[in-house]
């Protein structure tokens, strides 16, 4: 039971709670009255402001149209007032333009062009609106003598500017991809850059506006007037150098051994002059043949002929090629892109058809030179043809776009060349086989034959073209792989047919040795000429050649050799048989000799004694001319002679077969081998 003292304190606790409610909700109430008036009052405001707007509206909106349509009167009379002026302008642009027109656009060309924009929207303006207008026939006269004398602008700037391209600058640019130690490219500059831009601007305004495209056959007649004064300027500077100093100013491209194809041109050094120095060197070591009016063989001036030719036509296709891309890319910025190929191709017409003429001229010049047997002079085509073999892939890159009859000329040409160079090849071949056996042309001393040294000479001018002549021959191959030929094929070829050349060379020699009624004196004369040909393939890369289809080669000819050195040396048994031991008396010593053995005796004296002089006097005007294998002939023989006079003497040369010893006993064992060391020695 909770004691009375709580309870009362509860019940007061409860009504102050209660009193304090009371008066929060007293509070509410009258804030909930003022709060219903203030809305009433704001609901009385807003309605009168909504009518008065209202009121205001239904004024504003006739003034706001009103003023509006006053805008747009105002806005289409001031168009109007624009579109009189646009118009009555273009009745103006005659009388405006005509004097610049007149006076033409050199110098100002950039004013030309503005007026001839005016005057081509008046002529736009009077065909759109007013075609009867004689203002029409004002304008179109004065627009077509301005494109005329842009035309003109055109063809003047063209013509003053284009310049012909120095040789020694094309020299340069051709060697410029070679050159390793260039610094920068060399560039050509066919047009100053400032007129490089107005002739661009005429261009694009001709094609645009003008409607004309005879600024393009303008064009390209300039150009290629220039692109072939270039060239055959190079040819001059190669005729007047080698004229003047021998030597024609050249890029120092190095020679490539084998003529694998390169994206330069090599700068070939004189082919034919080449091949004589290496015979020169051969010669110096004893290998020198003899001398004579060869048609093999061209007179030094006429080499340096051929040589500066070959050097011009081969700098002049790969300035081609060079000139050709720099006037393409000039082309490009002035010509239409469409009718770029096109105009390329009439512009390199001229010096293009001027190097093929060449080129044939040059085929025909090997064609009649091979009806001469002047085969030196058809090695001019060897390096024309590597050259323009190695050239073709920029050839077909240069004329890509080009007519069809463009692209087949330089096919055209290589395929003559490689014909007649096929031909070249086989005549030489038959011509060594068939060369007739002439008395009067055989070395009386029996050296090598001026055929022999020849061939090698022109087998040896060969190893700087395997490559080309090797094609050459497989392009007349009618099997199959001809056309898709390796370049082993092209070498196994090459090896074949310098093997077809040294064996016609040997069936000749040996027929030709038959016109020497001496047989040692036709041995020595087989005996040179094989170790001529030995020692010439053993000193350059022909013997590696014709190791490819014949490897034992080498040890044929060394086998020939030796058997040309026994049959010589037979010919000195008719000196030794006199003094042999099986022809020998024979009798007892102590024995007085009887009549007919002291005549023996003296027979075999005076027989090797007569034998040996006249073989000395033969012999000694005989040539080998390799110190080396004269040396060793002459050594075996003087070995062998001495020890059978030796012997002979040491058993005779005391016995009394006659009164007079001195007689018969001419000459000691040593001045018989000093006699046989003067063998083959005219100088002796």
């Amino acid at each position: 039971m909770i004691p009375p003292q709580e309870a009362s304190a509860r019940r007061r606790e409860i009504e102050d709670k209660l009193k304090q409610e009371e008066e929060t909700l007293s509070f509410i109430r009258d804030s909930l009255e003022k709060s219903d008036q203030l809305t009433k009052n704001m609901v009385s405001i807003l309605s009168s402001f909504e009518s008065r707007l209202m009121k205001l509206e239904n004024s504003i909106i006739p003034v706001h149209k009103q003023t509006e349509n006053l805008q747009r009167l105002q806005e289409n009379v001031e168009k109007t007032l624009s579109c009189l002026d646009h118009v009555i302008s273009y009745y103006h642009v005659a009388s405006d333009t005509e004097k610049i027109i007149r006076e033409g656009p050199t110098g100002r060309l950039e004013e030309y062009l503005g007026s001839m924009a005016k005057i081509q929207k008046a002529v736009e303006y009077f065909q759109d609106n007013s075609p009867d207008s004689p203002e029409l026939n004002k304008v179109k006269l004065l627009f077509e003598r301005g494109k005329e004398f842009l035309e003109s602008e055109f063809r003047s700037l063209m013509t003053r500017h284009s310049k012909v391209v120095s040789p020694v600058l094309i020299l340069d640019l051709i060697s410029g991809d070679d050159d390793l130690e260039a610094q920068e490219d060399v560039t050509l500059e066919h047009l100053p850059e400032s007129v490089l831009q107005d002739v661009i601007r005429i261009s694009c305004w001709l094609v645009e506006y003008g409607r004309n495209q005879d600024f393009m056959n303008v064009y390209y007649q300039i150009r290629s007037s220039q692109l072939d004064r270039s060239i055959k300027g190079l040819k001059e500077h190669f005729h007047k150098s080698s004229s003047s100093s021998g030597v024609p100013y050249s890029p120092a491209i190095p020679n490539k051994r084998k003529d694998t194809p390169t994206k330069k041109p090599v700068k070939r050094p004189g082919t034919i002059r080449k091949a004589q120095n290496l015979l020169k060197q051969y010669s110096q070591h004893g290998l020198d043949g003899k001398k004579g009016g060869s048609n093999l063989i061209p007179l030094e001036g006429r080499d340096d002929m051929l040589d500066v030719e070959t050097d011009a036509y081969i700098h002049c296709v790969s300035a081609f090629v060079k000139l050709a891309q720099s006037e393409y890319q000039l082309l490009a910025d002035i010509i239409p892109e469409h009718h770029q190929k096109k105009t390329f191709d009439s512009l390199i017409q001229d010096a293009l058809d001027g190097l093929m003429l060449e080129g044939e001229n040059i085929v025909s010049a090997a064609r009649k030179a091979i009806v001469r047997h002047d085969f030196s002079t058809v090695l001019t085509v060897f390096p024309i043809l590597r050259h323009l073999k190695q050239t073709k892939p920029e050839f077909d890159q240069v004329l890509q776009g080009t007519a069809a009859s463009t692209k087949n000329k330089l096919p055209g040409l290589i395929t003559s060349m490689e014909t007649i160079g096929a031909k070249a090849l086989e005549d030489f071949a038959d011509n060594i086989k068939n060369d007739p056996d002439k008395e009067y042309n055989m070395p009386k001393d029996g050296t090598v034959h001026e055929l022999t040294s020849n061939a090698i000479l022109f087998l040896q001018q060969l190893l700087d073209f395997q490559e080309t002549a090797g094609a050459m021959l497989a392009s007349q191959e009618t099997s199959s792989s001809a056309t898709s030929y390796s370049s082993e094929f092209s070498k196994r070829l090459l090896s074949t047919y310098i093997c077809k050349v040294l064996g016609n060379l040997q069936l000749n020699l040996l027929s030709k040795s038959k016109v020497y009624e001496d047989p040692a004196l036709s041995a020595i004369f087989l005996h040179n000429n094989y170790n001529y040909i030995l020692k010439s393939l053993e000193k350059s890369e022909l013997i590696q050649l014709v190791a490819v289809t014949q490897k034992t080669a080498e040890r044929s000819y060394r086998e020939h050799i030796e058997q040309q050195i026994q049959t010589y040396q037979r010919s000195w048994l008719k000196v030794t048989d006199y003094i042999a031991e099986k022809n020998l008396p024979v009798f007892q010593p102590g024995v007085k000799l009887r009549d007919k053995e002291r005549q023996i005796i003296k027979e075999r004296f005076k027989g090797f004694n007569d034998g040996l002089e006249e073989l000395c006097k033969i012999q000694k005007a005989w040539a080998i001319p390799d110190t080396e294998q004269r040396d060793r002939i002459r050594q075996a023989q003087k070995t062998i002679v001495k020890e059978t006079y030796g012997a002979f003497l040491q058993k005779f040369g005391s016995v009394p077969f006659t009164k007079n010893p001195e007689k018969y006993i001419k000459y000691g064992v040593e001045q018989v081998g000093d006699m046989i060391d003067r063998l083959f020695d005219t100088s002796a």
